[in-house]
């Protein structure tokens, strides 16, 4: 199951266990039984302090406990977690084993404390990228409190289970037998969820911080070089966002960032927050703007209002929100989001293994995904509002060398159906002849684009006819002392790397705004090896 090379990494990680770790596996006959027992036997062969032993105690088969002998803590994992749960598996090992947390001690102890028996279930994907966040949260909860139970389930895997429980998205996560939540959530998220208080806590804290020189909106790359860049200058900065690292914890592969051949969206997303945490940056996340409020006089403080009632006040800001996907907009679409209708392909295709699909959408993105599930699901249909698809030639001609791969162009969808509790159809019109049209389906991955989050600026700034921020050469939007930068705004070409170029210029305009508008008190200068090119 492990190469040379995996087999060396996971033995020196393993070095770090202070604890002994038990893997206790219940097995059936099968194939995948057997790959997992492979699996586990090789870790436990790694480290004199795991063990491994069969016990034929869980209802689902093939799936294993990673226990700490004597206490009441374990991790489960229903399936075998290679591919991005790898991760997931490895840090339970060390987390189970001894091996300390990285999260803020805060957060770990608002963990042990929560009072009650909570017992999760998580469906994954090997192939989402999104779910290792979440399994990797509730694992560790559960190993911080033993009140908490937590198995890890792959949905490809347990198909049966998937359907009864009308599983259509991962990742889905379920507390006691009820659903609890969808997609990515943050351990800071499922905290917030469970602690009720915590909301009215987090407003509380923000109310009483004083204002900042530069606060910047939206934690994806524009927000991250925004906030590094300001901090250098030695001013007070402050960074609000709702999800840190944006579209980008979304993006499977990232090919195209200079100097980097290959990474992956979380893991970008977790390097821009590493790297902000190493400047005097006030990090807020989970906080969603809802209203930008301009300084009443030149030189005075805009305002912040946020969802939890709090308000933020800044000499400058920079507004980076970022965009999200574009929806159809039909009948229908709302109704039977993740019970059919997805948008990350990546994540939830293993999910549609076998059925009949369609991708809306012939850019790159939709082109890619109905390539990527044709090989997972018996067809995939590509419907296009144009006369013609404009993804990259050669990405054109693999689609259209599948056998289980149909094209349809100049057909505008029109309604989603489904029986109540899942798609069962599409409804769309050919554009040439006006004919109405229906496919049956059990999936449809919408691959149509971004539209700007930046509903909560109308009325303060300039907003394009797209609903983009409207903004000059130097980030300046039209209101002076606010600039805006990366995908909201009318800059062309989304790319992770113009964002972070434009987050760096904004950041750079808002300080000479402010040296230019009044004498601005510098805190401790950037050291002499770290100076801004």
């Amino acid at each position: 199951m492990l190469d040379a090379n995996l087999k060396t990494q996971l033995k020196g990680y393993l070095e770090r266990l202070t604890l002994p770790v038990e893997l206790v596996a219940s097995l059936d006959d099968g194939p995948k039984s057997v790959e997992l027992k492979e699996l586990l036997q090789e870790i436990a062969s790694l480290s004199d302090k795991v063990t491994f032993a069969e016990a034929d105690e869980d209802m689902r088969k093939p799936s294993f406990a990673i226990v700490r002998p004597g206490t009441d803590i374990s991790v489960r994992f229903a399936g075998i977690p290679m591919g991005h749960e790898f991760t997931s598996l490895v840090l339970a090992l060390l987390q189970v084993g001894g091996h300390p947390s990285k999260e803020a001690q805060d957060t770990i102890e608002r963990v042990k404390g929560l009072d009650g028996d909570y017992t999760f279930e998580t469906y994954f994907s090997l192939s989402c990228q999104n779910c290792p966040d979440v399994v990797q949260a509730l694992n560790l909860m559960s190993v911080l409190n033993p009140r908490i139970r937590h198995t890890a389930i792959d949905g490809a895997l347990f198909q049966d289970e998937v359907e009864k429980r009308g599983v259509m998205a991962v990742p889905s996560i379920f507390l006691n037998s009820l659903p609890f939540g969808q997609g990515r959530m943050s351990l800071e998220q499922i905290l917030a969820k469970l602690d009720t208080g915590a909301t009215e806590r987090a407003a509380e804290e923000i109310a009483a911080k004083k204002p900042y020189d530069v606060l910047v909106v939206g934690g994806g790359p524009a927000g991250a070089a925004a906030a590094i860049y300001a901090a250098r200058k030695g001013i007070r900065t402050g960074i609000a966002a709702e999800r840190f690292g944006g579209q980008v914890l979304d993006t499977m592969g990232i090919e195209n960032f200079i100097s980097v051949s290959h990474t992956e969206g979380p893991k970008m997303a977790a390097e821009l927050a590493a790297h902000v945490k190493d400047y005097e940056v006030d990090v807020m996340d989970l906080q969603t703007a809802t209203k930008l409020v301009p300084a009443a006089t030149p030189g005075g403080l805009a305002t912040v209002e946020l969802q939890n009632g709090a308000t933020l006040k800044a000499k400058t800001i920079v507004l980076s929100p970022g965009a999200r996907w574009r929806q159809m907009n039909v009948p229908g679409e709302a109704e039977y989001r993740n019970k059919g209708v997805a948008y990350c392909p990546h994540c939830d295709g293993p999910l549609f293994k076998g059925k009949r699909v369609a991708v809306i959408g012939g850019g790159n993105s939709g082109v890619e995904a109905a390539i990527d599930l044709a090989g997972l699901v018996s067809h995939v249909t590509l419907i296009e509002f144009d006369g013609q698809l404009r993804a990259d030639a050669v990405l054109q001609a693999k689609l259209r060398s599948l056998p289980n791969a149909t094209v349809i162009v100049s057909a505008q969808s029109t309604e989603v159906h489904g029986d109540g509790a899942k798609v069962t159809g599409l409804a769309y019109k050919d554009r040439t002849t006006g004919e109405p049209r229906t496919i049956e389906l059990e999936g449809i991955f919408v691959q149509i684009g971004l539209v700007p989050n930046t509903e909560w600026l109308k009325g303060a700034i300039e907003l394009s006819p797209r609903g983009e921020i409207e903004i000059d050469a130097r980030g300046q939007t039209s209101v002076p002392g606010i600039f805006a930068a990366g995908d909201a705004t009318t800059v062309p070409y989304k790319q992770i790397v113009i964002a972070m170029g434009e987050g760096a210029k904004a950041a750079l305009s808002a300080f000479d705004h402010l040296i230019r508008s009044e004498p601005v008190e510098v805190q401790e200068p950037a050291s002499e090896g770290r100076k801004a090119a």
